[in-house]
């Protein structure tokens, strides 16, 4: 009888433990939206690698757990409207696409004002997470908006895409070329009539002949078979640029906690690393794609890139006026810490 009170009574005590333990956990349910679908490497590594680092830096302690839904392809937040979403709590975390948001974020830009510079994207990511997070500007600019920065995203080096051979960049004279708004600012001076236009329309653009050429990178190009109807690839060196960038909600960041905001960051960090390896293997594997659908690749000279990079207008001077000198010292510590890493201009941007 006494055997079988004591364990009774231990029975109870380790229910007590146990929901005591079960209360003490604090729950948050997040919910991660992108108008982009998982097939673009920066929306999949946020469930393949964002999610599980910060599940597995929570578990250490078992003090909170996160709850996640992830709403991609447009299903909660079209391209474009996530940050919207994000700024009215639709959605706690999400891609924003900056390309998306020249007025609400144009010191984010600031990458496309200095071309013909780092075609690494390494260093690209390295320096711009680092001034999102540290930088007044970058980081008030995130602020006004309701969002907390977690890690951004680069692309791989802008090439131009062609029904027609380049060696110099006299050839795109008289020519209509296609870009997203920004980049079409490299082509001032050269001739060229610059195509405000996307990825979804490129392909068929290009075989209408409503344009004869696009500026983009080569992992977008290969995916969407540019090499049949653009099937002059020039690498122009015009660099990597930064186009994106993983937010929260400000509230949402709050409700965390210092824990909770470890295991993010971290997690963050991760993320970033990962897409930087897997966007350099998929620029190789995009190169012997587009040439196995037989697409040609060459590069401007030295001397030509050279020349190409001398011959355009500063696309920095107008965003400059526009904004002020916020963004003339936002560009100026950009190509600073990108300098500081060895990346070299063709031409000093910021002193201009």
């Amino acid at each position: 009888m006494k055997m079988t009170k004591l364990f009774q009574l231990s029975a109870l005590a380790f229910c007590a433990m146990t929901a005591t333990a079960a209360s003490a956990q604090q729950e948050i349910k997040m919910t991660v939206c992108s108008g982009q679908a998982p097939v673009f490497s920066f929306v999949r590594l946020i469930g393949q690698s964002f999610i599980p680092t910060v599940n597995a830096e929570l578990a250490k302690t078992g003090k909170m757990k996160i709850t996640w839904n992830e709403a991609y392809g447009g299903t909660l937040a079209k391209i474009g409207g996530e940050l919207e979403a994000m700024q009215q709590g639709i959605c706690d975390m999400g891609v924003v696409g900056l390309v998306f948001h020249p007025a609400k974020l144009p010191l984010q830009q600031v990458s496309f004002m200095a071309p013909f510079g780092p075609t690494d994207l390494r260093p690209v990511v390295k320096v711009m997470n680092d001034m999102n997070r540290n930088n007044p500007f970058l980081r008030g600019a995130w602020e006004k908006h309701n969002q907390v920065f977690l890690a951004g995203t680069a692309v791989d080096d802008y090439g131009l895409f062609a029904n027609f051979p380049v060696t110099r960049y006299e050839d795109v004279n008289g020519k209509k070329i296609a870009s997203s708004p920004t980049p079409l600012s490299w082509l001032k001076g050269t001739g060229a009539t610059g195509v405000t236009s996307g990825l979804p329309a490129y392909y068929n653009d290009l075989k209408s002949g409503v344009y004869g050429g696009v500026l983009t990178f080569l992992t977008a190009a290969a995916p969407i078979k540019l090499f049949e109807v653009a099937p002059n690839y020039t690498q122009t060196g015009m660099g990597s640029t930064f186009p994106g960038a993983l937010t929260m909600n400000k509230q949402t960041w709050d409700k965390l906690g210092a824990e909770g905001q470890a295991a993010v960051r971290a997690a963050a960090d991760i993320y970033a690393t990962r897409y930087v390896t897997e966007t350099q293997t998929a620029v190789t594997n995009a190169e012997a794609a587009f040439r196995a659908g037989g697409g040609k690749v060459s590069a401007l000279s030295p001397a030509e890139r050279d020349r190409w990079a001398k011959a355009i207008e500063n696309p920095a001077k107008p965003w400059i006026a526009q904004n002020g000198q916020p963004a003339r010292d936002v560009l100026k510590a950009y190509m600073d810490a990108l300098r500081a890493e060895g990346v070299k201009f063709l031409r000093d941007w910021d002193k201009e």
